[in-house]
């Protein structure tokens, strides 16, 4: 291993660190997770990586917070927040996601459910953040479903906070599914079915 290249700015030496570690515990959980192996992949030294992050837990917590929540943040909650109709926005979203996702998608599954399921029954920072990121997906789903009662897209007898703890659930739960048998069908299969529920929540012609 080798020092910083003298280019890279500390930034970028960072980002390097938080990258090679977000794809290590993705591959093999946050608790097998090596810090030798991120090392590797990275070409720096333990104290470039330590320099940035004091402990693993706080470049585990940096992955959850820089990688996970910050691309749903991008691809999901604000174009949602954004949309003047984000009940299109996500039905759109949904749709991309039933088209594009291949097996090679779910050979690993999904980075914050398998960190919900692996660290929040043992680690509470890792669950207080992992919640969070939950909470503001849900948030985000209920503010859709509240607009698109207020546009006459959705019932106005449907309860937005609970419908939207339930789409993310079901959502969680087709990544579960599709890790499980390794496949991209199955996702599309069960995420078809929760298109189709969030169309049924619209007001009789």
């Amino acid at each position: 291993m080798h020092s910083p290249a003298p280019n890279m700015t500390p930034d970028l030496t960072r980002e390097k660190i938080l990258h090679a570690a977000a794809a290590e515990i993705h591959r093999q959980g946050f608790q097998a997770a090596s810090i030798a192996h991120i090392l590797a992949s990275t070409g720096l030294t333990k104290g470039a990586l330590y320099h940035h992050f004091p402990s693993k837990q706080v470049l585990g917590l940096a992955v959850v917070d820089e990688v996970i929540r910050s691309g749903l943040e991008e691809r999901l909650f604000s174009p949602l927040r954004e949309a003047n109709d984000p009940l299109d926005t996500l039905l759109a979203y949904m749709d991309r996601r039933i088209r594009d996702l291949t097996d090679d998608a779910f050979e690993l599954g999904c980075p914050l459910n398998n960190l919900v399921q692996e660290m929040s029954p043992v680690n509470e920072a890792f669950k207080t953040q992992l919640d969070q990121i939950l909470q503001t997906w849900q948030s985000v789903i209920e503010q859709t479903l509240i607009t698109g009662q207020a546009q006459n897209r959705i019932r106005q007898e449907v309860d937005c906070e609970a419908t939207a703890m339930f789409i993310v659930s079901a959502w969680e739960g087709c990544w579960g599914m599709a890790k499980n048998r390794q496949s991209a069908q199955t996702f599309r299969l069960c995420m078809a079915q929760l298109r189709q529920f969030v169309l049924s929540l619209a007001p009789a012609a």
